[in-house]
């Protein structure tokens, strides 16, 4: 029997180490994404002409890495003209999200406590929105009403470096407060309609009870659906790329179409993709344990 307990302890603290090794491993992954992710960037945009490399020149020649291995060396040389892409594939998904997210909240209010028209045109913007692909709509943002007419003439950088992009931070903001929406408001209904009845009985209003009461309890139970949300938004990004958005997807086609090595490329995109959705996913769980109230139905102490 103790030599079971032994046994069973032994193999706990095997795993426990194991994941030790997984944690620092994935630390020092993060880092070096990120670290090579902000040098690319300060070289391309905040170093002066003459002081660093080019744009799309790796700090290290290929050919010296070459020897060791080809994958590697075609790593080197093609990274350098995605780090803009990778960019502007983060700025979509960061303001789409984040402006979205400012218009899901009155969405989500007004379809749980509105009143019938305010209910229903919520309910219309969402079912519209969700029953629609988001190439479509997006489609129809830049063709059909020829949005990016009214972006021309503003100043175009490293940051945002084409009119389309504006298009498409419109169609990902309209597309992704529909499904934040619909999060919020399955999260609104998951608190108890008693303490709306309490917050009024103390005093508040129907609406500062919502916004002082109800809401604080149901953005933290929405966290993880707001976090798969963000998921998709960095894996959606790439639909910008039809209307000429140069974001990851788009530049990664064109260096193919060049050296038809598409499953090269392809696979380090893979990789940058999964870097952005790794990150956004332990980044969300750090803000779930962060924000969770013990017993409340998220974070560790559910």
């Amino acid at each position: 029997m103790a030599g079971a307990e032994r046994s069973s302890a032994e193999r706990d603290e095997v795993v426990v180490e194991e994941w030790r090794v997984l944690s620092r491993v994935g630390t020092i992954a993060a880092v070096a994404f990120w670290g090579w992710l902000a040098l690319r960037w300060a070289n391309n945009w905040l170093l002066p002409p003459g002081v660093g490399v080019g744009p799309d020149e790796p700090f290290v020649d290929p050919e010296a890495v070459r020897p060791v291995s080809e994958s590697l060396a075609f790593a080197v040389e093609f990274l350098p003209q995605l780090a803009d892409a990778a960019w502007l594939t983060i700025v979509l998904t960061v303001v789409g999200i984040v402006l979205g997210f400012v218009i899901a909240v009155p969405l989500a209010v007004a379809r749980v406590y509105g009143g019938s028209v305010s209910s229903a045109v919520s309910l219309l913007y969402t079912e519209l929105i969700r029953g629609t692909p988001l190439l479509a709509q997006l489609f129809v943002l830049y063709y059909a009403l020829n949005l990016s007419q009214y972006f021309r003439g503003l100043p175009e950088s490293g940051f945002l470096p084409a009119t389309a992009v504006y298009v498409a931070l419109i169609g990902f903001t309209v597309n992704s407060a529909a499904y934040q929406g619909e999060y919020i408001r399955s999260a609104l209904l998951s608190v108890e309609g008693d303490q709306l009845t309490a917050a009024r009985a103390v005093g508040l209003s129907r609406l500062a009870g919502i916004r002082y009461v109800v809401l604080p309890q149901a953005l933290r139970i929405a966290i993880p659906g707001w976090s798969n949300e963000l998921v998709y938004l960095i894996k959606y990004s790439s639909l910008a790329a039809f209307i000429t958005v140069p974001e990851l997807y788009k530049v990664s086609q064109g260096i193919a179409s060049q050296n038809f090595a598409y499953t090269s490329i392809f696979t380090l995109v893979a990789l940058l993709y999964l870097g952005l959705v790794v990150s956004a996913s332990k980044g969300m769980s750090v803000v779930e344990e962060r924000v969770a109230i013990p017993g409340l139905g998220t974070g560790t102490d559910r």
